[in-house]
């Protein structure tokens, strides 16, 4: 059911409490990705160009409601995001719940964008404690859910403090809402052939994904470490590549399952390997079919990459959740590469073509590619999981339309 958006609904003299996932990497005090901050603007403007006031929470790293901690502060992000909407940004005090923080809260006027310090600093969010949730919810007059990197936890920010605003609206921001349409209605019933391409490390993370999206898929494209448990699971010899072995059955029933429904699944032919696994890999070399005793595959070989290339180039909806090998290291990341420009080339041809969070997202960011593709989602386990069919509570408790 489609959820109310916060463009409905009327904001001016109001305050508007929105949570925000601003959870960014900083080194010494420097934000070095502010995309999640980016893809927070318009919902921030959609308020103060309205004449509302915008109050956000978010999150920054695991503090683990043990009060203020300097390296998990926000400041910076206050200052950045500052920069970003060419306004001053109130950053009241080091504590979300203290006078400081309700005070400015209260005195928001019309255009005025508040940030409170990290809600993980407060004991009672990740529990979602009646007394915290009823402080936040008592700043504002309308809850805005923004934050869908967070919207699979039923942290107090994300669940407590809107349950206790019941009775004032509570709706969805812009970012959520595209997620929702990417991630959900547009998989619903997706435009065909529809590919699925995965990667990363482990088969046991994928598992709920595969089962909900198998079904619908064409072709489901296998690469990264996890690809190795797939091929070990058929006897293919894998020489010292990561295996789970406590995972070949699942990777057998997938394969099973897949054939059964008619849907195709590719996994590499050839492989780019390494003697140890660090950036430069000491003994590198490309292996067809089998790897070699003492070898670790780290990316796809160049003959299925061209095949790879092919089958996503040919599709109208692709779901890429996992890098192809160590794309960090650059003997490591033509694969992921490759795979991201023929994503670029699909959805020039047409097709939605969409970016799962995570290690995805932070390769199409690497290779420039992101602003080319349908959507790039900015969660990374809301993001499996929501691939996976799971359902959310704290967007089920928001309004409908």
């Amino acid at each position: 059911m489609a959820k109310q958006s916060i463009t409905k609904v009327n904001v001016s003299g109001k305050r508007v409490l929105i949570r925000v996932d601003f959870n960014v990497p900083i080194e010494n005090g420097h934000i070095s990705d502010d995309r999640r901050i980016r893809e927070a603007l318009p919902t921030i403007k959609s308020v103060i160009d309205r004449g509302g006031s915008v109050l956000l929470m978010s999150h920054l790293g695991r503090p683990e409601g043990k009060g203020y901690q300097a390296e998990f502060s926000l400041k910076p992000v206050a200052a950045k995001l500052g920069e970003l909407l060419v306004k001053p940004v109130i950053f009241p005090s080091t504590d979300c719940t203290d006078e400081a923080a309700a005070a400015a809260c209260a005195a928001a006027k019309p255009g005025d964008v508040v940030l409170l310090e990290n809600v993980r600093f407060a004991k009672g969010e990740k529990k979602g404690e009646a007394t915290y949730a009823a402080r936040m919810a008592s700043y504002g007059d309308i809850y805005c859910n923004d934050a869908f990197g967070t919207a699979h936890r039923e942290d107090g920010s994300m669940f407590a403090v809107p349950k206790a605003m019941a009775g004032k609206p509570r709706v969805a921001g812009l970012l959520l809402l595209k997620e929702l349409e990417y991630l959900g209605d547009r998989l619903a019933h997706p435009a065909k052939p529809f590919t699925v391409i995965l990667g990363g490390a482990k088969v046991s993370d994928k598992i709920q994904l595969v089962e909900n999206l198998l079904p619908k898929a064409n072709n489901i494209i296998v690469g990264g470490a996890m690809a190795y448990t797939f091929l070990a699971a058929k006897g293919v010899k894998v020489g010292k590549s990561r295996v789970e072995e406590s995972h070949l059955e699942h990777a057998k029933s997938m394969l099973d399952k897949a054939a059964a429904a008619g849907c195709t699944i590719h996994l590499p032919s050839d492989h780019v390997c390494a003697s140890e696994f660090s950036e430069s890999g000491g003994t590198v070399k490309v292996c067809a079919g089998s790897i070699d005793e003492g070898l670790m595959g780290l990316d796809i070989g160049p003959a299925t990459l061209a095949a790879f290339t092919k089958v996503i180039t040919g599709s109208k909806t692709v779901v890429w959740n996992g890098p192809m090998g160590v794309f960090e290291w650059a003997k490591f990341a033509a694969g992921t590469k490759g795979v991201a420009d023929a994503l670029v080339v699909a959805t020039a041809a047409g097709a939605v073509t969409i970016v799962g969070g995570g290690d995805s997202a932070a390769a199409a960011e690497q290779f420039g590619i992101a602003k080319k593709l349908s959507h790039v989602s900015t969660g990374g386990g809301a993001s499996l999981e929501m691939l996976a069919g799971i359902p959310f509570t704290t967007v089920a408790l928001l309004d409908n339309e």
